[in-house]
């Protein structure tokens, strides 16, 4: 039953836009519960030790104070077994331990928010204080490496006619989303609600079921609009627990919302690491080998890991690959998800490296790369569903002007300013999870869906209603989608990019079943102009069920229902997810050039342009899908030449944990952006044919920023970000 495409492809407005540049729409500390209360966490001031002594006296003198909960009297939690990432989750006020700088160790509960912070300043805290390990250069390694390998690494790589041994590093990234991490719970009885800025409805239900020993169906969840969040709101951390530990002392709804300060050690943080890296190849530049080791901070209580090494298994062809990644466990807060998690990091050291390959075979590297174009994925043994890598180089090219690129670094100057061009390719898997939606049609012809994802920037409540309305065959203004309520069907998490393959092809299913109900009502009612009519045959526009090749033969969804007395009809939209049996390889690609200007005597990087193009077969919204790839562009500049976060190894401070010391592009950071998506489909991978998007669109742009800046100045910066004294 195919349908007509009219909303599917269309670059329309958000349908929730005005909600939010008005200030209607409701995030998680907007919301104001009858009798709610304040709650401010006090963090440690130490970066490894123990607790020897709290003193809530004067916090608890202050008027409006109501409670101040702490380890030694919060109460006791029951055991809780690790998930993800695996360790010791991280309990609120259970010991005495300090594992980092900035923990919470207490939280104040008052009737203001002024009240709890006066009084949060009050409470001392006394340590047995012990040097923290927070330096990952000089701290070692911990329990058994993740390797991969393939082929003869160490022969290949004697026996190579060219061979580069290089080492990069990329600094620590935090998030910085627009929205800080908030959170209000309330309890009723046994039955907990909480509205939290969450990207995983699903997964923070399990997670506060689990802390506090209740059943799942005891907890509701509400997220239906998020600030932006990069990964940081895809796990549940510790901070909504206290919140809801503290409701249920007070008896109280409870508001709790970390400071600026506070995020930088509160919710994760894209990881630093150091990547080792050695490549063989023949004089004309095909990869005989490559070995890599890699070297990843993680906390001193759980061990996070992300997919760092993928790009280097699969994205070229190479016989002879071996890889170690190790964990560095350091007195510091478990790092997490954040935008391209993994593929970023090893993006910049891949794609650097053969720009640096290129350059010593006095090869072009577009050239060096399609040389080096693989046939299918050596690193699992299986086809590709769709790679159209080739057509992101040759687009690219094009529009960038690629062709004006001098090879020679130092060859390009605009007055002061060297010129540089540089380009990166970028890789990300097409992640498929089980989701669920519903799907109701009214007799007054509108329709509803429900699914319990989230929205942290892409437009997922656009695009669902976009490929609702066109199964459903009515116009976008008679189609709702809600979201972000754990009562509602669960789906996948928020995150790598999957929502749109796994809640959307769920829409599709759900919808696809309430048009065949519509259809077969049709045919089967005497009384309809479809009456006997094939339902092969069958189409809906415009909210009008009507014979494909004969439009004037058919009738309104209003007048079916009204006439059969149906006061709707509805249907669950269910995807299984991924097979545990792929038959595929599933990626989408990315190609981005960047063009550089560097001050020859003062360092200074700017970005002059750049340009992006996609493999990330069907896009639904193109203006949603700019959003993504020209904000992706923004970040990676960002990750390149600005951001990066440092530690007092004395004690585990984070130093510039603030806005004005953590550096972000700002608008005069950014040049002319231009995003491009190469026409395809991928149903391999899913029913509706998609690709992420949200994940690719990042990777690669930090390594071609550094190849341009190589390009421009002839020095090759190995270490990110890129900042004017490693120019100079």
């Amino acid at each position: 039953m195919s349908q007509p495409q009219a909303a599917v492809g269309a670059a329309v407005p958000r349908v929730d836009a005005r909600l939010r540049v008005t200030g209607r729409a409701k995030y998680a500390a907007d919301n104001n519960p009858d009798g709610v209360v304040h709650a401010v966490i006090v963090d440690s001031s130490v970066g490894k030790g123990r607790i020897t002594g709290i003193d809530t006296r004067a916090a608890l003198a202050e008027t409006g104070v109501l409670t101040v909960i702490n380890h030694l009297n919060a109460p006791e939690l029951p055991p809780r077994q690790g998930g993800f990432p695996p360790g010791e989750p991280l309990r609120a006020f259970q010991d005495d331990r300090i594992r980092f700088f900035g923990q919470p160790v207490a939280v104040v509960v008052a009737t203001t928010l002024e009240t709890a912070q006066h009084a949060a300043s009050l409470v001392k805290v006394s340590y047995d204080a012990q040097p923290p390990s927070t330096d990952m250069s000089v701290a070692d390694p911990a329990g058994e490496p993740e390797t991969y390998a393939r082929g003869d690494t160490d022969g290949a790589l004697d026996s190579a006619a060219v061979r580069l041994e290089t080492t990069y590093r990329t600094a620590r990234n935090h998030h910085n989303a627009m929205e800080p991490a908030g959170v209000v719970a309330r309890w009723e009885g046994d039955r907990l609600t909480v509205w939290e800025k969450t990207q995983n409805v699903v997964g923070a239900v399990r997670t506060l079921a689990g802390e506090f020993g209740i059943p799942p169906g005891n907890v509701r969840i509400i997220s239906p609009f998020i600030g932006g969040a990069f990964g940081n709101a895809a796990r549940t951390w510790v901070h909504s627990v206290i919140a809801a530990m503290a409701a249920r002392e007070v008896k109280r709804p409870v508001k709790l919302a970390l400071t600026r300060r506070q995020l930088y050690f509160g919710v994760g943080y894209r990881p630093a690491y150091e990547y080792a890296l050695r490549l063989g190849s023949n004089r004309r530049g095909r990869l005989t080998a490559s070995a890599h080791d890699v070297r990843s901070e993680t906390s001193s209580y759980e061990t996070y890991s992300e997919d760092v090494l993928a790009a280097g298994r699969m994205l070229y062809s190479t016989p002879n690959v071996r890889q170690v990644y190790r964990h560095v466990p350091l007195d510091v807060n478990t790092p997490t998800f954040m935008r391209g998690p993994g593929y970023s990091s090893g993006a910049f050291t891949v794609e650097s490296a053969m720009d640096e390959l290129a350059h010593e075979l006095g090869l072009d590297p577009i050239e060096l790369r399609l040389r080096n174009e693989p046939a299918d994925d050596e690193s699992i043994r299986l086809p590709f569903s769709t790679r159209r890598l080739r057509d992101c180089y040759r687009v690219g090219a094009r529009e960038f002007g690629w062709e004006r690129r001098r090879p020679k670094p130092r060859s390009t100057r605009d007055g002061d300013w060297l010129i540089g061009m540089g380009m990166a390719a970028g890789v990300y898997d097409t992640a498929r999870s089980q989701s669920q939606a519903s799907v109701r049609l009214d007799a007054d012809g509108t329709a509803l869906l429900q699914s319990a994802t989230s929205d942290m920037g892409p437009g997922t409540a656009t695009s669902m209603t976009q490929l609702a309305a066109d199964a459903l065959g009515l116009p976008m203004r008679r189609v709702s989608f809600r979201l972000g309520d754990s009562r509602m069907p669960p789906a996948a998490g928020h995150f790598g990019s999957q929502t749109m393959a796994s809640v959307g092809s769920s829409v599709q299913d759900g919808c696809d079943k309430v048009r065949g109900q519509a259809i077969t009502l049709a045919i089967a009612d005497e009384g309809s102009p479809l009456h006997g009519v094939d339902p092969a045959d069958v189409v809906v526009r415009g909210g009008r069920l009507h014979v494909k090749d004969n439009p004037v033969r058919g009738e309104t969804y209003q007048r079916l229902l009204a006439r059969n007395d149906r006061t709707h009809l509805e249907a669950l939209g269910t995807y299984a997810g991924a097979s545990e049996s792929e038959k595929f390889s599933f990626y989408a690609y990315a190609a981005t050039f960047a063009e550089v200007a560097v001050d020859a005597r003062l360092g200074l990087v700017r970005v002059r342009r750049m340009v992006g193009v996609y493999d990330a077969a069907r896009i639904i919204n193109p203006r949603l899908a700019d959003s993504q790839a020209i904000g992706a562009m923004v970040g990676g500049i960002g990750q390149a030449l600005l951001e990066h976060t440092v530690t007092d190894h004395r004690d585990g401070r984070i130093v510039n944990a603030n806005f004005a010391d953590y550096l972000v592009p700002t608008h005069a950071d950014i040049p002319e952006l231009k995003a491009i998506y190469i026409e395809g489909e991928d149903f391999e991978a899913d029913p509706i044919g998609v690709k992420g998007l949200g994940e690719v669109v990042l990777v690669g742009v930090a390594p071609a920023i550094a190849n341009a800046v190589f390009n421009a100045t002839g020095r090759r910066v190995r270490e990110l970000p890129i900042t004017p004294e490693a120019l100079l």
